[in-house]
């Protein structure tokens, strides 16, 4: 199988983003277990030792912790995955700011754009598009 990965960045940061952003969105449940390291591993398409530096780096985000032997889990406490929650959104706001004033637009001209490109997404979802 096998994920792709973009040369810009180390694999496991890559992984890393992609469980924050599946446990955000829900795929992933507080209290749920993770694929054991050598699953997400064959999965993923990458060392085992990728798996474990994601896993490790989660623990050191109070993301998940280690059962002795019983795997690693989400944790269950909701305030660590609310702050991952508006962690990710500051994060990808925060880019999206940077790259529209790089790109000349002012404040206001963003946040117009914004609340535009919002009506016409919540149009589309109204529509069932």
């Amino acid at each position: 199988m096998g994920e792709k990965f973009d040369n810009t960045q180390p694999i496991y940061l890559q992984i890393l983003q992609r469980l924050c952003q599946q446990l955000v969105r829900g795929e992933i449940k507080a209290g749920q277990k993770l694929p054991s390291i050598r699953d997400m591993a064959l999965h993923m398409g990458v060392n085992p030792n990728t798996i474990q530096r994601v896993y490790n780096e989660l623990e050191q985000l109070e993301i998940a912790e280690t059962r002795r032997g019983l795997g690693s889990y989400v944790t269950e406490n909701e305030e660590q995955l609310s702050r991952l929650r508006e962690d990710l959104k500051r994060k990808q706001i925060g880019r999206f700011v940077k790259d529209m004033r790089e790109s000349g637009f002012s404040p206001g001209e963003i946040i117009e754009g914004v609340d535009n490109e919002l009506k016409i997404q919540e149009s589309k979802d109204a529509e069932g598009v």
